[in-house]
């Protein structure tokens, strides 16, 4: 038999069964559940932030999207019964969509839910974390949520979890309404919530550094070309929007790249211009991308974590503006 809870109330120094559930009580999902957990996500595990409600994949909607302080998206799926061993399929189905999810995809997610960006939730709900930092989606979690399992479900978890790695785990929830009329819910994990954080895939930070390269000329010149012809969305829009931006200007604030973003791409809408901004300043502070800093500048004017007052190194211009030339010559080539 799967897992599952019951309860029992004391009543004059004896033992009650309650015997409640959601759907005797005409509780369900959508209506019920599903806000209970969002209003508190503590209950399916610490340092979750609900970014979506019924979010759409290729394969149907995702009950419950959450993601962690790490940048892992977390499906969460409920069930007002007893989680069938079909819940897995469905769960990792859901997940092999959302692990192809941009950050700006993401982000726009989070706007439609809550009405802010990926970012600036992150800044509220993970005090100290910085978004800019994260390999974001690095791995996706699965967490089911139902107020029984059953045993071929509770196995299968535990397999994938221990034989493969694989980041799921179900809640079981437990449902009280005392005679008083008071609504309780209590739950149990299949597996610990301490043992799931050591299992996760963590996406973890990914190693930044503020130091400049320091190559020569002609091999300078040839990493920005190949990073540059990159089919990567982020190194077009260096390539097309930032550089091309810092090359008019001394310097560039913040503010007046977003502004450059939505008149190079109609399909960014302002509010949302600063999640984009985000991936490029990830992609600019990555340790590996020395090269790029070592022709871009930036400062920290108002926030330890947030790039602005941007430009192009003096000493770099010229070759900066043939490197584009070179990318713009092979483009039309290729038409």
């Amino acid at each position: 038999m799967g897992t599952e809870i019951k309860t029992w109330q004391i009543v004059d120094g004896k033992l009650r069964a309650i015997d409640t559930d959601l759907e005797k009580q005409g509780k369900t999902e959508p209506y019920d559940l599903e806000p209970w957990i969002a209003s508190n996500p503590a209950i399916v595990g610490s340092d979750v932030a609900i970014i979506g409600r019924q979010v759409m994949t290729k394969s149907g909607p995702i009950d419950l999207l959450g993601m962690d302080k790490s940048g892992n998206p977390i499906i969460i799926e409920l069930k007002r019964g007893m989680l069938p061993r079909e819940a897995v399929a469905q769960a990792i189905d859901y997940a092999s969509d959302v692990a192809d999810w941009t950050v700006e995809k993401l982000s726009e997610i989070a706007s439609g839910y809550c009405g802010r960006t990926l970012e600036d939730l992150f800044s509220d709900v993970f005090q100290g974390v910085d978004l800019e930092n994260l390999n974001v989606n690095s791995t996706q979690r699965i967490i089911l949520v139902g107020f029984a399992v059953e045993s071929s479900l509770e196995r299968m978890i535990e397999w994938l979890s221990d034989g493969f790695g694989v980041n799921i785990n179900a809640i079981v929830l437990n449902y009280i309404k005392t005679g008083s009329g008071d609504e309780l819910v209590a739950k149990t994990s299949i597996i610990s919530e301490e043992l799931e954080k050591e299992r996760v895939k963590k996406g973890w930070e990914i190693p930044m550094s503020d130091d400049a390269g320091n190559y020569d000329e002609e091999t300078l010149r040839l990493l920005l070309l190949e990073y540059l012809k990159k089919n990567a969305i982020t190194s077009q829009r260096i390539r097309d929007v930032l550089l091309p931006t810092l090359l008019k200007k001394d310097v560039v604030t913040r503010e007046q790249l977003k502004k450059e973003l939505v008149k190079h791409d109609a399909a960014i809408e302002p509010p949302r211009a600063g999640a984009y901004l985000t991936t490029m300043s990830t992609q600019l502070g990555m340790k590996k991308n020395d090269f790029l800093r070592q022709v871009v500048a930036y400062e920290y004017p108002t926030y330890a974590w947030e790039k602005d007052n941007f430009a192009i190194r003096e000493e770099y211009r010229q070759l900066v503006e043939r490197v584009l030339e070179e990318m713009k010559a092979t483009q039309d080539s290729d038409r």
